[in-house]
């Protein structure tokens, strides 16, 4: 036992326990488990850094931690919720675009934040609070030898209040587990040294109310007016280099923020410059082709018929001879200012160039309004051509049979 107590401080207190250092983690883990095994409880494991299955050799069983670290989580969503439902829909109520007061999907952020802020500190504080820390008088902090428990030491401790201690034996379990040095820990005989230094309450105690600065502001402001502007924390947030609408700015030569536009400005895909596409002109004069953007095609035809049925039928009738479900309505009332709507199977309209008709859903005529915002150019140049198919449907010989059908029709 000898060469083992060497650097021990006096026996001056009651035996604490026995403290027995072992060369590799590896040896740690055996020699704690053969410590459980041997039927102590009151013994713990010191390492510099976490030893991989010492938990399982020490028998360690899970800690009340993580329920309330739950119980942190779930206390921080519910606060959290709370809080903005208060301010929200009874302290100040507030109505944003139509948004009702309180709606739950708007106040997640804040809860899920105020969730994890509780739940850490809850994790963060409980575990000293059940590790009994701080414990800046523990005897084992009275030996030297333990001091190497910070880089390279790997120590095993067993209380004396264990029912099962007794040095003798319990210092042959150590040896037998492997431990290259033990020493007799004992308690302080004095019970002033095991007051906790100064430093640490005052700390404790100025930190705390420091902590309550800024709650205080909060209230002062909440309750109070003044003439001055706010403290700036962070200057650059409210005083950003960037010029807003409606103000001076001498880096221009008119001294204006907003700058009229250059002539002939048009905005980013509004340049529009293809006539024919866009307006139904070509050379001055209604195009009387469809453009490349819409080449005639079983398709294009197809969706002017499904734009038609939208935007023309409920005038003009399916059929288009202006017997819709809006005029025969108009009829049925007898309203003194209805215009009927034109039959596009009169010749005047057939003789009319694709254009025209391209420029009359475009624009408009009498009082048929204006289409031109709601069907993009393509379709209505698909409702034009399904309007000269339709016409040249309701017009057809049996000359414009193919021979081959000719034999099916009556």
């Amino acid at each position: 036992m000898s060469e083992h107590n060497q650097t021990n401080p006096p026996a001056d207190g009651p035996l604490w326990g026995l403290l027995a250092e072992v060369s590799t983690p590896t040896e740690l883990v055996s020699a704690a488990a053969k410590v459980r095994a041997a039927g102590y409880t009151q013994w713990d494991c010191y390492s510099p850094f976490p030893v991989h299955g010492i938990d399982r050799a020490m028998g360690t069983k899970p800690t009340i931690l993580p329920v309330l670290v739950f119980m942190g989580g779930i206390t921080g969503t519910g606060l959290a919720i709370l809080m903005q439902w208060w301010m929200n829909a009874v302290d100040w109520p507030w109505i944003v675009s139509g948004k009702p007061y309180f709606s739950l999907p708007a106040n997640i952020p804040i809860a899920f934040e105020l969730t994890i802020l509780l739940a850490s500190l809850t994790a963060f504080f409980g575990m000293w609070a059940l590790n009994k820390l701080p414990q800046v008088w523990h005897p084992l902090f009275r030996s030297d030898r333990f001091a190497k428990v910070t880089n390279n030491g790997f120590f095993l401790a067993i209380q004396a209040d264990d029912d099962k201690f007794d040095r003798e034996a319990t210092e042959a379990l150590l040896k037998e587990a492997g431990a290259t040095a033990i020493e007799a820990v004992h308690l302080d005989a004095d019970p002033k040294k095991k007051k906790m230094p100064r430093q640490i309450p005052a700390f404790i105690a100025i930190t705390a109310v420091a902590a309550l600065v800024p709650f205080a502001c909060i209230a002062k402001a909440r309750t109070s007016k003044s003439s001055e502007p706010h403290y700036h924390i962070i200057p650059d947030m409210d005083f950003q280099p960037k010029a807003q609408a409606q103000q001076a700015s001498a880096l221009l030569p008119d001294g204006r923020v907003d700058q009229m536009p250059v002539e002939g400005t048009v905005a980013r895909g509004e340049l529009k410059a293809d006539d024919h596409f866009y307006r139904g002109i070509v050379d001055g004069a209604w195009a009387t082709t469809f453009p490349e953007q819409v080449p005639p095609s079983k398709e294009s035809i197809e969706r002017g018929h499904q734009r038609f049925n939208i935007y023309c039928s409920p005038c003009h009738g399916l059929s288009g001879y202006g017997n819709g479900m809006v005029a025969q309505r108009a009829e049925k009332i007898g309203s003194p200012n209805w215009t009927v709507p034109s039959n596009l199977h009169q010749e005047y309209i057939i003789r009319q160039p694709h254009g025209q008709i391209f420029n009359t859903i475009s624009n408009g005529i009498r009082n048929m309004p204006s289409y031109g915002a709601q069907i993009p150019e393509a379709d209505r140049w698909a409702i034009v051509m399904y309007v000269r198919a339709l016409q040249r449907s309701q017009h057809a010989t049996v000359a414009d049979v193919p021979p081959t059908l000719r034999q099916t029709l009556r």
